[in-house]
């Protein structure tokens, strides 16, 4: 128990170092790759929210996932590349190759789903190169270039609204 707050306390403080090198301007070109990123500890529908996403004209080979869990289970079968919060280390990085590969990928947009701030989560939306980056408005507004306010259970809403204002913003 102390040792995963002390992980964290870590992170948030090497977060809170790395906020001084926040990149502005997100990229004016339109979006069709998209990296999405879910807490899957409080969030369980992410097969809806892709199929939102699909419906809205997004193709399926544009979408990459990575899914976090503050713990997994040892029998649970997980289809999507993920990590947890044992891949947090000491000195506030993520040692998992998911993540790495994940943060590494250029994106036209990253979908940040989660609506509680959590460091590896925080750390992975930082550390991404994507173009454009889209989150909750409960998440630290630095992490972020697009905030919408509402909670992760309505996922219709967010990706209504996310759309909307992608066409007011021609990304689409």
């Amino acid at each position: 128990m102390f040792l995963n707050f002390f992980k964290n306390f870590s992170a948030k403080r090497t977060l809170k170092k790395s906020f001084l090198h926040v990149k502005g301007n997100p990229s004016p070109h339109p979006i069709e790759t998209i990296g999405l990123l879910i807490d899957k500890t409080y969030f369980e529908d992410k097969v809806n929210l892709i199929e939102e996403l699909l419906a809205n004209g997004i193709m399926r080979e544009n979408i990459q996932i990575l899914l976090y869990k503050d713990r997994f289970k040892k029998k649970e079968s997980i289809n999507y590349p993920s990590f947890s919060h044992k891949d947090l280390s000491f000195k506030g990085i993520l040692e998992n190759e998911n993540v790495t590969n994940f943060t590494n990928q250029e994106f036209d947009m990253l979908i940040s789903y989660y609506d509680t701030e959590k460091a590896p989560l925080m750390i992975t939306t930082f550390k991404s190169k994507a173009n454009f980056k889209v989150g909750f408005s409960t998440i630290d507004k630095r992490l972020n270039h697009f905030m919408i306010s509402t909670n992760a259970e309505n996922y219709k809403v967010f990706v209504s609204e996310l759309f909307k204002y992608l066409k007011i913003l021609n990304k689409i």
